[in-house]
């Protein structure tokens, strides 16, 4: 299983500089770059290393700067563009294709008559990273030197040197790195070949992606050292960095270790798959891969195996919310129950008040709590889960929880979240709060508050206390409380049916009254699996979201009609959060809208074709992975994270339902 481009890709440095490769190691660390070598965002690097599991991620090694001498003559492989905005050198165009190996990228480098192979991938559970380098093909020996480009920083930050000393040593069969007394040091080794300490730092390196978010667009990083090795045909070397010091540099052994693990995932996949399902394609095998780069640990209180999700890659961390929406497409659906399990009990230690946390710092112990919605889809996940498995231990386990969920939301917990008496619907806000996944904010601007009673948390307030109700039948509970509740709200949910326009309000009961704006939350009121709504309803919502929101890649978040609709997102934090949820499409709201278009239909191949797209995306800009967001406005270009887990999730999702 393979995805490759060759050089009309690799040799266009517009479009090689915007593909980009991840590979991470389970425990929050990564490393990333682009297909032509060249950094383009702060987030980049050959070793991010989650130095506090998943979290305390920081830039270790930015990047090696590659050169080899074939014969008489000295090829730079590497490719840097400075701040006067010059490339130099212009390695890119020696890399003849670039492929991915299952979440491994390979570049093929060719050298007059030379071959070079080089492939990167981190070891699960450590902050570790392999480079690999093999000469596939020369006539003579080839010479390789690599210049160490290091860091040491929040990878949130950039770096200026401004005379830092690090204090960089030679240790046996590399170097180690200490930044500042008190700094975890670092490892930089090779299973051959020799190393010369330099200490020497280059300024000034552009950040290209950066400057157009609008944030500094500059950096340093220090060549710490040098390394070279003479490589024979059919010879190889291994360069890893690491925060560990015995490590091992036998990277054929990594490799087969690293292939072994995604095979195996693979395996569970397809297992899981109906009986009568065609084989998989090709990129919905790499995104079976692709979920399990969100998937973590986390431990926690008496709990030393606990799991969470990231949220997305580069920058995100583990949240409540994209937590709970990516574990049924990221867990279940790809046959991996155990790992869901794990999730739900570890989240379950950390509910508050009746609430879920919306975010782990980065730094800090002290969870956020600003949510509405991510509790309600703690209820979702766990149906998912007990669907698949019938864990009535786990269900045993977490029942009170959620019957302290429910109570909470009954008599009202934080940021005025409470069961309206009314009318049996929730309430939720207050003014500077943003508690739905509609969250931007900058400064004291709340971009969308819906405040009141927003479509979508009242849709998962239904369909948690349907699921409530089933748990409680299924252990023996008294689940008639539940069921009354489900039925006020499902008879008050009309409220929301703006039959003027034939769909929902997305808000109602909000200061300013009911919100008429055509937006996609109400979609969740027919692909949950307790719909509130009509079956002429949800056709109506199903048609409308079609005709006005759907593009190849998501929902928009707002119609192109509406005066405050934006279709292009760039520019500084208050231009990009202005319209992040005014018209700026989200990739997992294509996995709603094809179960939605499953229950009105009833045709699987024709909800199928929806995702299709999204295989082309593949290729686009996180290679081998989805983005979190696109442009409303064609083409509909890539922005946001690279690889978003709960695009991922969906997508497999919505694919797993359509094989029935």
């Amino acid at each position: 299983m393979c995805m490759e481009f060759g050089r009309e890709i690799c040799g266009n440095l517009d479009i090689a500089e915007t593909r980009e490769w991840l590979v991470t190691n389970g425990i929050g660390g990564y490393a990333s770059g682009t297909v032509a070598g060249l950094l383009t965002r702060r987030y980049h690097g050959l070793l991010i290393a989650a130095l506090h599991p998943p979290l305390g991620r920081t830039l270790l090694l930015a990047k090696l700067d590659e050169t080899v001498l074939y014969g008489d003559r000295t090829y730079p492989l590497h490719t840097n563009r400075w701040a006067n905005q010059t490339v130099s050198p212009q390695g890119y165009q020696h890399i003849e294709s670039f492929a991915l190996e299952g979440t491994i990228p390979l570049w093929r480098l060719a050298v007059a008559d030379a071959l070079l192979e080089k492939r990167i991938w981190m070891q699960l559970g450590a902050n570790t990273t392999y480079i690999q380098y093999t000469l596939r093909r020369a006539t003579q020996p080839v010479q390789l030197t690599l210049k160490a480009m290091v860091n040491y920083r929040d990878y949130h930050s950039d770096t200026h040197c401004n005379g830092w000393q690090m204090s960089v040593e030679a240790v046996e069969q590399g170097i180690c790195v200490t930044a500042d007394p008190g700094t975890k040091p670092f490892y930089l080794l090779s299973d051959k070949g020799s190393a010369t300490l330099v200490h020497n730092w280059y300024y000034d390196f552009d950040l290209a992606v950066e400057r157009y978010r609008g944030l500094n667009d500059k950096e340093d990083h220090l060549h710490a050292a040098t390394f070279a090795v003479t490589l024979h045909p059919g010879e190889a070397v291994t360069f890893v960095a690491s925060t560990e010091k015995q490590i091992d540099l036998h990277g054929e052994t990594a490799l087969k270790l690293r292939r072994t693990q995604e095979q195996k995932l693979l395996g569970i996949w397809q297992s899981n798959r109906p009986i009568t399902a065609q084989e998989s394609p090709a990129w919905i095998k790499h995104l079976v891969l692709a979920a399990d780069q969100f998937i973590v640990d986390r431990s926690v209180p008496e709990e030393s195996h606990g799991k969470t999700i990231i949220a997305g890659y580069p920058w995100f961390s583990d949240w409540g919310r994209d937590t709970m929406i990516s574990l049924p497409g990221l867990t279940i659906a790809t046959g991996r129950p155990e790992v869901a399990r794990a999730i739900l009990r570890t989240f379950a230690k950390y509910v508050n008040q009746g609430m879920l946390p919306n975010r782990f710092p980065d730094v800090g112990e002290e969870p956020e709590y600003n949510t509405v919605d991510a509790t309600l889809w703690y209820f979702e996940a766990i149906r998912a889960y007990d669907n698949a498995t019938n864990d009535d231990h786990l269900l045993s386990e977490l029942f009170p929880v959620l019957a302290d969920i429910i109570y909470w939301h009954c008599r009202g917990t934080r940021y005025g979240i409470h069961l309206d008496p009314t009318d049996g619907l929730l309430y939720a806000g207050e003014t500077g709060t943003q508690l739905t996944w509609m969250d931007a904010k900058v400064g004291d601007w709340v971009v969308t508050p819906r405040i009141g009673k927003p479509v979508e948390v009242n849709a998962l307030w239904y369909n948690s206390l349907r699921t409530m109700a089933k748990f409680a039948r299924q252990l023996g509970k008294p689940h008639q409380e539940y069921e009354a509740m489900a039925d006020r709200a499902l008879a008050r949910f009309s409220r929301f049916w703006n039959e003027a326009l034939g769909y929902c309000y997305d808000v109602i009961d909000s200061p300013d009254g009911d919100d008429g704006a055509l937006r996609p939350n109400q979609i969740f009121a027919v692909s949950l699996p307790e719909s509130p709504l009509t079956s002429a309803q949800q056709k109506s919502v199903v048609d409308v979201c079609g005709r006005m929101l759907l593009t190849s890649h998501g929902l928009r978040s707002l119609s192109p009609e509406h005066p405050q609709y934006q279709g292009i997102y760039g520019g500084n934090q208050y231009l990009r959060d202005g319209a992040y949820h005014q018209g700026t499409v989200w990739g997992w709201l294509l996995g709603p809208f094809v179960l939605a278009h499953l229950r009105v239909y009833k045709n699987p191949q024709q909800a199928r074709q929806f995702l299709e797209p999204m295989a082309n995306h593949l290729t686009a800009s996180g290679v081998g992975s989805l983005s979190e967001i696109f442009d409303g406005d064609a083409p509909m270009t890539p922005r946001g994270c690279t690889a978003q887990a709960w695009t991922v999730a969906e997508v497999l999702r919505a694919w797993l339902a359509t094989e029935g």
